[in-house]
């Protein structure tokens, strides 16, 4: 049988016939095997982690999950796509209880899920056999798939980090811009989908309008927020330092103030 790859210098391209979705996305991955679906996970309201891909192409300057994983920084935007993780997934749920969190260490909502669609797939697991999930996204790609989270156990989380499209070229430039993520939360919102906030990182870009990001957050009719403030890792610190873009405690504290005076409940992430 005719091999389905084309090895080239650098990673290898599949042929779409190997996914049932053909739409097109022209990011650079390569097509893996995942030893397990699911591993253990120490963050808040979660048991397990489950991330469909590894690296992310969004590509944001403060993102420290390429040291959590131990990967190197210059291939983290080539995204990695486990063509095994439903298999895996419907093996490993077969005994195991407690919450999933989806996207600890990537999007599991960026451009690759248009085309390969394994985020769907496993949430359809999931829902199938009746578990609880705590999703994380920046990506309004979630909106394809609300007829699955319609009446599923857990909460989805949409992240923001201001306002300015400029900023967001520049900190995290695969990623959608803010507008299309405020869209994304109140549409979430007013599906009945739990859906929260998750301001992070708060950096002092924010600094001067906060009033005026609290309001856009408010405006999408969510009722909770959680603030992460910027994490200045190792090597994050040398990213973010080089553009001009540092942690703020007064923007934060200001922001719980403003949520909080319009009705949202506030609470930190760690």
């Amino acid at each position: 049988m005719k091999d389905l790859f084309d090895f080239m210098e650098g990673p290898r391209v599949p042929s779409l016939i190997e996914f049932e979705n053909r739409e097109e996305w022209d990011g650079v991955y390569e097509i893996v095997d995942c030893k397990r679906a699911l591993s253990p996970s120490n963050l808040p309201e979660m048991d397990y982690a489950l991330n469909p891909y590894s690296g992310c192409e969004h590509g944001c300057i403060y993102c420290y999950a390429p040291d959590v994983t131990h990967s190197p920084w210059d291939g983290w935007r080539v995204v990695r796509v486990k063509k095994n993780i439903v298999a895996r997934l419907s093996s490993e749920t077969k005994d195991i209880k407690g919450i999933i969190g989806i996207g600890t260490v990537t999007d599991p909502y960026q451009g690759a899920e248009g085309r390969f669609t394994l985020t769907r797939q496993c949430l359809e697991v999931l829902k199938r056999r009746g578990y609880e999930i705590h999703l994380h996204t920046k990506s309004d790609l979630i909106l394809r798939d609300v007829d699955i989270l319609d009446g599923m156990k857990g909460q989805v989380a949409v992240t923001l980090t201001g306002l300015d499209e400029r900023t967001s070229k520049i900190t995290e430039p695969g990623a959608p811009m803010p507008s299309v993520r405020l869209e994304t939360l109140r549409r979430l919102t007013d599906r009945g989908i739990n859906t929260y906030a998750l301001i992070a990182p708060i950096s002092d870009r924010l600094e001067g309008r906060e009033e005026e990001f609290c309001d856009a957050v408010a405006g999408t009719g969510v009722r909770r927020a959680a603030l992460d403030p910027l994490n200045l890792k190792p090597g994050v610190r040398m990213r973010t330092e080089r553009m001009g873009f540092y942690p703020s405690l007064k923007s934060t504290e200001k922001i719980r103030n403003l949520l909080e005076s319009s009705g949202i409940q506030v609470r930190n992430v760690f």
